[in-house]
């Protein structure tokens, strides 16, 4: 019975946390917002970090995106088929993509490879002091370190989503044209006149966008927030997948509520 008791009363504690944790997050961005302006005069640094988050992930976007559009054409042609609908596969498969797989699953892939990353490398300056030595010289580190970082996943998440989209509406092309003999003229024609640019695809990317904020000032808060030691990196880096896809995946319904 103690112990039953114990476990209940842990239960609010918890809770408090995770809602200290969110707040705690949300004063985080505001002072990352606060030190953008400031974070321009360190322009290199945050092409770098564009080059490091989005050109060093495009081989997991790129064969992700194949993979993941050759299955939906596969499976999506195989259902039509039962309603002698084949002919919209192209349309299905784009509008999947377009409104909900394409940003989400580049926002999952881009957590779980570029986000601890991030992660990482700040708690290993935080963990080797490096922070505590720029805040010593006067250095923002926010300014100089989080903004570059939490500005290179804005830019980087809307061109990877839109990259992972065009690989995965080649693969169905592929699946549905090559393999299955959907004719080509059908599987284009019908996409390209019932995708509109503005409600399916741009919509789309304004998803990107936010995930790409939501991702990265994750991954950058878990990282400067964390202990000082390799175990505290190692449970920030976790943490940063799971909260940024949790965080990814409900933020898409309030979108998607929104947007629609």
């Amino acid at each position: 019975m103690n112990a039953r008791m114990r476990a209940a009363g842990k239960i609010p504690s918890r809770f408090t946390e995770g809602l200290a944790q969110i707040g705690a997050c949300g004063i985080f961005g505001l002072q990352v917002l606060v030190a953008v302006p400031r974070s321009l005069r360190h322009f290199r640094e945050t092409i770098r970090q564009v080059w490091f988050v989005g050109a060093m992930s495009l081989v997991i976007i790129m064969t992700c995106g194949l993979f993941v559009g050759m299955v939906l054409g596969l499976q999506l042609y195989d259902v039509l088929s039962r309603f002698g609908a084949t002919a919209a596969s192209g349309t299905v498969v784009a509008f999947a993509l377009y409104r909900e797989l394409g940003p989400v699953v580049t926002a999952l892939l881009f957590a779980g490879r570029a986000g601890t990353s991030i992660t990482a490398e700040i708690g290993l300056m935080r963990a080797t002091d490096q922070i505590d030595a720029m805040e010593m010289m006067a250095v923002d580190p926010r300014a100089y370190v989080v903004a570059p970082r939490f500005l290179a996943g804005i830019i980087a998440m809307p061109l990877l989503a839109c990259l992972f989209n065009a690989l995965a509406i080649l693969g169905a092309h592929g699946v549905c044209v090559s393999w299955l003999g959907m004719d080509n003229g059908t599987f284009w024609s019908n996409m390209t006149s019932n995708i509109d640019v503005w409600k399916d695809v741009i919509n789309g990317v304004w998803k990107s966008v936010a995930f790409g904020a939501v991702c990265t000032l994750i991954a950058t808060f878990q990282g400067y927030t964390t202990a000082p030691t390799s175990e505290g990196v190692a449970y920030a880096t976790t943490r940063t997948v799971v909260f940024s896809s949790i965080a990814t995946l409900a933020l898409d319904f309030v979108m998607t509520a929104f947007l629609m």
